[in-house]
């Protein structure tokens, strides 16, 4: 079998459909087909795509064996943007021994050495804001989440040249390649011509190797004084060697600090705004949240920020509505594979859909309301509940990420009052990989 219960419209329609309004497009999808259903969305030539949301469905998916897979095939709408040697085309070994290089810093104990980075970033950020101060989250946070990783990841300081160049150059095309429009360039191949400068493509080439200059200069720089103390991940990956002794290439540290880039600038930033807007429009929500900060013995303690049980249940439920991102990696079918009772064969590819996942009734009652506490009352499984996808291409960054919004929310909270300028219903609309609130969450400090 190849496709189950496959939509009729023309391929095009259906990627722009998914590409103007992919949440309507979803929810559409899942109340006409069910569970599973199929698209044609990765240009006009499109294989089928098959997209998953039951618990069970998405648990024989997120299983498969590695080698019965193909990322390569499934996700090259992405290669222009992360390079040849990313995390997220690695299969087999090549990917497993990454992964288990980057782990230990992004879980765990070594979340703790950037607790207070994340901390002081977010406070020199916000230390100007005066009473009646008007701000967009959803230009504040990408600020924020842009130092945190070329920080945190690139290892970077804020006195250095190369930091306001590269800072210049990453968040300019990065709000580009987030548009619409811009971004219709790397589902459609055919639109990829380099006409010079002046053409988006062209255009899009040259701020790319603008970008990588700088970061070769930083690798170049780096090699020849390497600190075995920074807890960055450049200088991790900079002195890992794998089985036989080799150390990272250039190009291989240059399309994984992208990738980590790109998978966790415009997210987080995305999903901090979506917080600072369902907080704000649940007087509840808000009231219980402020309580807990309360009772803080500190708030400069990264530590006791990201252990307040509220605060966790927060962040857990808005990324259950507004996950991170939409869909798990997409996989291709190398032979025949069964999912749900259902073979698929070669050039199928599955796609476990995470934000369909944490709508169904049957697993969250009323999952259109934001209720935190459900997070409190309840533990959901790994196949109901994944806002950072699973299994082993599960994001890396998932707990990263969570630690990050912890902590930049709970500063915030704990040091300014804020309120929303419009009580009006936002609408999610897409931007990039991710969903944002439209009109960028507008807010005004009232203490």
């Amino acid at each position: 079998m190849n496709s189950l219960n496959e939509l009729s419209t023309p391929a095009l329609l259906q990627t722009l459909q998914l590409m103007l309004n992919p949440t309507k497009f979803l929810e559409n999808c899942a109340g006409k087909y069910g569970d599973t259903f199929t698209l044609r969305v990765l240009g006009l030539n499109s294989p089928p795509i098959v997209f998953f949301s039951h618990p069970q469905a998405i648990q024989d998916c997120l299983t498969l064996p590695e080698k019965e897979l193909d990322f390569h095939r499934a996700t090259h709408v992405f290669r222009p943007l992360f390079g040849d040697n990313s995390l997220v085309f690695k299969d087999g070994r090549s990917h497993h021994q990454q992964r288990q290089l980057l782990l230990p810093q992004m879980h765990g104990t070594g979340l703790k050495n950037y607790g207070q980075v994340i901390c002081q970033i977010t406070q020199s950020i916000i230390k100007d804001w005066q009473v009646g101060t008007k701000i967009f989250m959803q230009q504040i946070m990408p600020e924020i989440t842009l130092e945190i990783i070329l920080q945190v990841v690139f290892g970077i300081k804020q006195h250095n040249s190369r930091y306001q160049q590269l800072k210049y150059l990453l968040s300019s095309l990065l709000n580009d390649v987030t548009k619409p429009l811009y971004s219709s360039l790397f589902f459609f191949p055919s639109l990829q011509q380099d006409l010079g400068a002046w053409s988006p493509w062209g255009n899009f080439q040259r701020r790319k190797q603008q970008i990588d200059q700088l970061i070769y200069a930083e690798i170049d720089e780096r090699r020849l004084s390497v600190n075995v103390k920074n807890t960055d991940i450049l200088n991790l990956l900079m002195s890992a060697c794998d089985n036989q002794g080799q150390e990272m290439t250039n190009a291989e540290l240059r399309d994984q600090l992208i990738s980590l880039l790109l998978l966790g600038y415009e997210t987080t930033a995305a999903t901090l705004s979506w917080a600072f807007y369902l907080i704000h429009s649940h007087p509840k929500v808000k009231s219980q949240l402020m309580q807990e900060l309360f009772t803080l013995n500190s708030t400069n303690d990264p530590e006791e920020i990201t252990q307040l049980p509220y605060l966790t249940a927060v962040c857990q439920e808005t990324l259950r509505i507004y996950p991170i991102a939409l869909i798990c990696t997409p996989r291709m079918v190398k032979n025949q594979v069964e999912v749900a009772k259902n073979k698929f064969t070669s050039g199928t590819v599955l796609v476990p859909c995470i934000y369909l996942a944490h709508h169904r009734i049957d697993t969250y009652s009323e999952p259109e309301k934001f209720q935190p506490e459900r997070f409190l009352q309840q533990r959901f499984s790994a196949y109901e509940y994944l806002p950072f996808g699973g299994g082993y291409r599960g994001c890396i960054g998932g707990a990263f990420a969570m630690y990050e919004m912890k902590l930049i929310v709970g500063t915030i909270l704990s040091n300014i009052r804020l309120a929303l300028v419009n009580q009006r219903p936002v609408s999610p609309v897409r931007r990039g990989i991710t969903i944002v609130p439209a009109g960028g969450v507008e807010m005004i400090v009232t203490k």
